[in-house]
């Protein structure tokens, strides 16, 4: 990290030629320079959000929220998933191969109909069994989960413009076609890692049970401890009647056809309690992907009595294609006080004005050489604390209405390689104390006059999809499926040191 500093100040140097001569012998042996720290408070406020954009279309999301969560210090949470349902190939209810007397028939009788949803999960040294690490809330107490067949078709394309790609948000309401799926409503949903195995009865004909599978799923093919997954049994005659009484029809003829049939689930959380189970859509490994799973068997009778065979058979229907994640979220409105709450999904913001215009001058007018510049935030540890994110993130606006322009900070790009502009949670005393970011190229540029560009910056839970992709990935994109929340305090003196502050390392010449 010396060596990059080395480089931006040697960089800032030559841009002063005309003030500084000899600058590499005269920085390093520090003869001519002093080196100082100026610090500034800067204004925060609240910036409540109303949406995001939430949906797989231009950028894929691997992670989708599903739960509630509840926390007295902040928005409440209901977060639930519409996706697309994806059909495989060659589906027959009775294989072609399967050929009988003509005195024989074919009965098929459901098993078993079921949503699976996998957990992330980790597993440490040692441990016969995997822990969920994707929830916060109070495990103990459940959400209500309905299912829906979706009557919204999720076009790629906006259908006002064909020419725009298509973009959904997280307010975004969908239309329901029918009645719930599943097969008990208001489904109790609580998280479990002890939900490693189900047992699928097969039966016969006439309901007599004839075998018993157990289902499991492992991370690979040489694991020995089971995954834990969700199951919510589904509606057995329904899917019989939207999927396996159709295989045959137009409806299943191929992928866009069935998009127009069957245009997705929904997937909806509700209640006042519970937790807030994070879901990843894009393993690997396809059975640790969510899907909807149909068992079902095939008894062949002999003059309408005499069994004689029996063929189980199980399609797989992944939660592929589109997909979005829906946020209903609080109308709170927040006292206006000494602190800012920053929650992620489409919860709230920061504000941030690190420099006034009159300040920038002050400055410009030193002639200083940045050698280092960084903003920290202190959290309000009489607030919730158990939840808090691990990171916050900066970056800048133009606040234009109603199409504001979303950009990254200079560091972000420029400094990428050496975490860019950092964010993450500090300790003190073991107790999470602050977060500090690095702005020392964005500062640099302001006081240089290399730019007149002084937007508002906006602080938020941070989000994987947040860094950018290259050096020149300068925009933006405002995702976030990261619901986690902290307390900080603002600019107010009623706060003293634990003010938002902006540190400045400078270099002048004596």
């Amino acid at each position: 990290m010396f060596l990059s500093v080395f480089i931006c100040l040697s960089i800032a140097i030559v841009s002063c030629e005309k003030d500084f001569t000899d600058i590499g012998s005269n920085v390093i042996s520090n003869t001519k320079f002093d080196t100082n720290i100026d610090s500034v408070y800067v204004t925060a406020v609240n910036s409540p959000l109303e949406r995001l954009q939430s949906d797989n279309i231009s950028r894929q999301l691997a992670q989708y929220l599903l739960g509630v969560y509840a926390n007295a210090d902040y928005e409440k949470l209901e977060a639930s998933i519409v996706s697309q349902v994806s059909i495989p190939s060659g589906l027959q209810v009775i294989d072609d191969a399967n050929i009988y007397d003509a005195d024989t028939t074919i009965v098929t009788t459901i098993d078993a109909v079921y949503l699976k949803l996998p957990y992330q999960v980790s597993l440490e040294t040692n441990a016969t069994q995997f822990e969920i690490d994707s929830v916060i809330g109070d495990v103990t107490k459940p959400f209500n989960l309905n299912i829906y067949r979706s009557d919204t078709y999720i076009n790629a394309l906006n259908p006002s413009d064909p020419t725009k790609v298509n973009s959904f948000f997280s307010d975004d309401v969908f239309e329901k076609n029918g009645g719930v799926l599943n097969s008990q409503a208001d489904f109790p949903f609580i998280p479990s890692e002890n939900d490693t195995m189900l047992v699928i009865s097969r039966k016969l004909f006439d309901d007599t049970i004839y075998q018993n599978d157990t289902i499991k799923y492992f991370g690979s093919v040489t694991s020995t401890i089971p995954l834990p997954f969700a199951r919510i049994p589904l509606n057995q005659d329904t899917f019989k009647e939207l999927f396996l009484d159709k295989y045959d029809d137009v409806e299943f003829a191929s992928q866009a056809a069935f998009n127009d049939y069957f245009r997705g689930v929904i997937l909806e959380a509700t209640g006042t309690e519970g937790s807030l189970v994070s879901f990843n859509f894009n393993n690997t490994t396809a059975s640790l992907n969510p899907s909807i799973e149909v068992y079902y068997t095939n008894t062949v009778l002999k003059s309408g009595t005499t069994v004689l065979d029996t063929i189980s058979k199980n399609d797989s229907f992944p939660l592929a294609g589109f997909r979005v994640n829906t946020f209903k979220m609080d109308e709170r409105v927040y006292p206006t006080n000494n602190e800012i709450k920053i929650q992620g999904t489409a919860g709230s913001e920061g504000n941030i004005t690190l420099l006034t215009p009159d300040k920038i001058e002050e400055l410009k007018m030193k002639d200083w050489l940045i050698n280092d510049a960084t903003l920290t935030f202190y959290i309000n540890q009489s607030a919730n604390v158990d939840n808090v994110p691990e990171r916050l993130y900066l970056y800048k606006t133009d606040e234009a209405f109603p199409n504001p322009i979303f950009s990254q900070i200079k560091d972000a790009t420029s400094e990428a390689s050496f975490g860019g502009i950092s964010g993450f949670v500090q300790t003190n005393s073991e107790v999470k104390d602050s977060y500090t970011f690095k702005v020392t190229d964005y500062i640099s540029d302001i006081l240089n006059g290399s730019t007149a560009y002084v937007p508002t910056l906006k602080l938020k839970a941070y989000n994987p999809t947040d860094l950018p992709s290259s050096v020149s990935d300068t925009l933006f994109d405002n995702y976030s499926w990261n619901p986690k929340a902290v307390t900080i305090f603002n600019n107010l003196s009623t706060n003293g040191n634990k003010r938002p502050i902006l540190k400045i390392s400078y270099s002048e010449k004596k």
